[in-house]
Order: structure tokens, then C-alpha cells, then sequence
């Protein structure tokens, strides 16, 4: 079995060192959780929430998944939707994708009969439903970026489509956004999810 002693040595240090500097903030943490922000993002090593966007422990809820997808079937991230908007009260919802994403780059390939294969179905969907779009740009690799912005984009529309969002009668804000793991910096693609559109039945009305 591997050792991992030098992660907990870690975790004791990084402790001692918040308490330090904010004394009695584990203290605080243990007594209530206010966060304002729902982070949906992709379950890769190299997007952090919290850190890529200066935030400590207690400030986002997070949820996240091969591919950042909202899947109207996944209860997990229905439920952890719920919960944020319905018992945390979160204003608002960041959906995170990053360009250079496995499950995005998987999408693109023929499958490899695998579970997961199972999972990122949603994304070989939107690549598609959206073949025009892709073939506008030259090369795999700019089909590659681009398929990144636009799965963000459809699923921000999947998460304002959901039932437990429209249950909501306060203004809840829904934003897209996508990092660069080549230089750190994220991109607002909020202002592009008007020209996408879900890929599954929508809910409007249904309630």
C-alpha cells in the first residue's frame, strides 16, 4: 500500500498556517456554510475552484464531473444543484470547461467501447448537432477548442432548463466560463450561450 503520510504531513501544515493567519477560521467553517457560488466544473486535476479563482474553503460549492456536463438524468448533479439553490440559497452558477479537456478530446474519437464512452455520448452529441459550426474551423485542434466552448454553452442552457432552477423564484445567475490551462486565465462565454440551444427535451412549461 502507498504512503501517503506526507499528504497528511501536508494537510496539518496548510491547517496550522489558515489558522494563523485568520485564527478561529475552521471554527467559523464548522458553524455554517454560506457560499454564494455553485461551481459546475470538470473533474481534471488541473482546474481547482477555489484556487483559480482566489477563493477560500466555505465560498463555493462544487460539483464536478468528466467534462463538466449537466445530463438531465444524473441525479448527483441534480441533487447538488438542489441543494445550492434550494438549502444554500447560492445567487449564482459558474459552469467551468477548460480547453485541453480528455473528455472533450475523447468525444472527437471513435469510442473505445468503455464506460465512459457511455458518458461523454453527451458530448459526441453536441459536436453533432453542431458539425457546421465545427467545420467552420480548419484544423482538429481549433474543432478541438471550439467544441470546448460550446459544450459549456449547452450545458449553462441545460442548468437554466433545469425543473429544479425554474422551481426558483428568486434572480438566480447562470454564467459559462472556460479556462486556459496553458496560462491559468479563465474567458466569460456567457454572452454566446443565446446562440446554443439544449440537446435534450425542454422543461419549460413543465412545472
Amino acid at each position: 500500500m502507498s504512503d501517503l503520510s506526507h499528504l497528511l504531513a501536508n494537510n496539518r501544515a496548510w491547517a496550522a498556517r489558515m489558522e494563523r493567519a485568520q485564527p478561529g477560521f475552521f471554527q467559523g467553517l464548522a458553524s455554517q456554510q454560506q457560499p454564494r457560488f455553485l461551481w459546475i466544473g470538470c473533474a481534471d486535476s488541473r482546474v481547482p475552484a477555489n484556487e483559480i479563482i482566489g477563493l477560500p474553503p466555505g465560498e463555493v460549492f462544487v460539483h464536478r464531473n468528466v467534462a463538466n456536463l449537466v445530463v438531465h438524468s444524473d441525479l448527483n448533479c441534480l441533487s447538488v444543484l438542489d441543494y445550492a439553490l434550494n438549502v444554500l440559497e447560492v445567487t449564482d452558477v459558474i459552469v467551468c470547461g477548460h480547453y485541453g479537456c480528455g473528455g472533450i478530446k475523447a468525444a472527437l474519437a471513435p469510442s473505445e467501447a468503455r464506460v465512459f464512452d457511455h458518458w461523454i455520448r453527451h458530448v459526441r452529441d453536441i459536436a453533432k448537432h453542431y458539425k457546421d459550426d465545427l467545420e467552420r474551423f480548419a484544423t482538429p485542434a481549433e474543432q478541438y477548442h471550439r467544441l470546448c466552448e460550446l459544450n459549456v454553452a449547452v450545458q449553462v442552457v441545460h442548468v437554466t432548463e433545469s425543473p429544479v432552477l425554474q422551481g426558483i423564484a428568486r434572480p438566480v445567475k447562470v454564467h459559462g466560463w472556460i479556462y486556459d490551462v496553458a496560462d491559468g486565465r479563465l474567458q466569460d462565454l456567457t454572452p454566446m450561450v443565446e446562440g446554443v440551444r439544449a440537446l435534450e427535451p425542454s422543461v419549460r412549461g413543465v412545472m
